[in-house]
Order: C-alpha cells, then sequence, then structure tokens
C-alpha cells in the first residue's frame, strides 16, 4: 500500500496548481528581497588585514583577484581542525563549478578559514577544488566578520552537550577536533565590493542563511522524500570521498 496520500489526475493538478501559485509569489517575494539587500548601505572596511593564500601573502583587497566583487564563505576549518567541516565541504562541491559564470559577472569567489596555510591548501588539494582559499591565522579579519568566536565566548554560552543538535559532536568528530572548538567557527558569508581603492562591505549571513551555497536542498526539496533529515539535521553529509 503507497505511504502517501493518493489522488487521480484532476485532483493531482488542481493541488499543484494552487502549489505553483505560492510558489510563483514566494519568488517574486525573493525578487523583492533582493532588491532591499541590493539597497543595503555599504560599510567601509578601514582595517588592515593580511592572509595567507597559495600564492603568499595578501591584502582583503588583493583577494578581489582583478575584479570589483569578492563573495567569501567562511569555510570552518579552525586552528585545531584536522579536516575541513563535511557540511561546508558539501557546500563547496556545488560553488566550485561555478567559478567561470561567477567570474564572467566581476565576482571573485573564496573560501577564507583561520586555520594556517598549507593545512588548507593540503585538504582543498584532496578535495579537488580550485576555490581560492586564504587563512586568517594571523588577522582578526574572521572575528571582526562575526564567523569565529574565542574558546573563552563559546563556553560562556555553549549549554550542555546532551542539549547540542546532534549535527555538533558529529561534525565535530569528523573534522578531527573537540566540540568547542569546532562551534568557535560558523557558517557564514560576507559580500565586498572594491571602488576607488576601498573596501566595503555590503552584505553578511551565516547560518540557514547560507542555504543559497547548498544547491543540493532546493533538488531534494522537489523529490518525493524531500531533504528526509528529520531531527538527525545534516548528519548524513560526508565529504565526497566518503560515501559508500
Amino acid at each position: 500500500m503507497p505511504t502517501h496520500t493518493v489522488a487521480i489526475q484532476e485532483e493531482w493538478e488542481m493541488q499543484r496548481d494552487e502549489l505553483i501559485a505560492e510558489e510563483k509569489e514566494l519568488t517574486r517575494r525573493g525578487d523583492r528581497l533582493t532588491t532591499k539587500r541590493l539597497d543595503l548601505p555599504w560599510v567601509p572596511i578601514e582595517k588592515e588585514y593580511s592572509f595567507e593564500t597559495a600564492d603568499g601573502t595578501k591584502s582583503l583587497a588583493e583577494l578581489f583577484d582583478g575584479r570589483s566583487q569578492l563573495l567569501v564563505y567562511h569555510f570552518m576549518f579552525g586552528p585545531t581542525y584536522e579536516a575541513g567541516c563535511p557540511t561546508c565541504s558539501s557546500m563547496a562541491d556545488g560553488m566550485d563549478g561555478l567559478l567561470p559564470h561567477l567570474h564572467a559577472r566581476d565576482l571573485t569567489l573564496a573560501f577564507i578559514s583561520t586555520a594556517e596555510s598549507p593545512k588548507l591548501q593540503a585538504y582543498k588539494e584532496r578535495m579537488g577544488w580550485s576555490i581560492p582559499w586564504a587563512s586568517s591565522a594571523n588577522s582578526d579579519f574572521s572575528f571582526d566578520m562575526g564567523a569565529s568566536f574565542t574558546a573563552e565566548q563559546v563556553r560562556e554560552q555553549l549549554p550542555p552537550e546532551d542539549q547540542l543538535p546532534p549535527i555538533a559532536p558529529h561534525n565535530a568528530k569528523a573534522s578531527g577536533t573537540d566540540i568547542t572548538s569546532y562551534v568557535a567557527e560558523i557558517p557564514a558569508t560576507t559580500a565586498f565590493v572594491l571602488e576607488d581603492d576601498t573596501v566595503y562591505r555590503t552584505y553578511a549571513t551565516n547560518f540557514r542563511g547560507v542555504e543559497f551555497l547548498m544547491p543540493y536542498y532546493p533538488i531534494l526539496d522537489r523529490a518525493p522524500k524531500g531533504r528526509d533529515e528529520g531531527a538527525a539535521f545534516q548528519t548524513w553529509i560526508r565529504r565526497h570521498d566518503e560515501y559508500a
């Protein structure tokens, strides 16, 4: 017996059409939010930051790589991690092939993490990515952008381990670090623009706000079983070379 409601074609089409009308309204609502996002004021970055990259030390302006726009994903890879966060890694898989299209629209996409650069570059090689990856280990950048926190800040707010969502200890173990060090990094993205030799911060979001970088979710949302995660939020995610 089917485990879901079954209907005749005409009934299905009626409910499907009602749903499509709602989906189209959601799309229009998204367009209006995009306009508001673009209308946000810009904040000049007045502090000097330096980053270690595969090509040596660079400034924030140099990370634009000759373009006028920069979108940074604050990849969760802290100083004590042995490997990058599995969820962030799954997101990187979906972003990597987009680089030519983003570059065509004058946008550079880059990862920034607080781990040392050699560790980041080794992991990038393992994963086979081409997205540029910079280390902010020697600056306050990730902390100033609200993507990283000190151990003391985490301990002040961290609930008992048995009250944490399963994803926290799961991903901490998969990243080879302790829970405190794992949650000291958060999934976040920041957008910048370079104009008249000044870098401006234009947009930022975190946690579920970064789902626009997770292309597998909207695909799963349209499959018969949806995300099918239940209480085990994201614990199914593995690095692409670790699935059975």
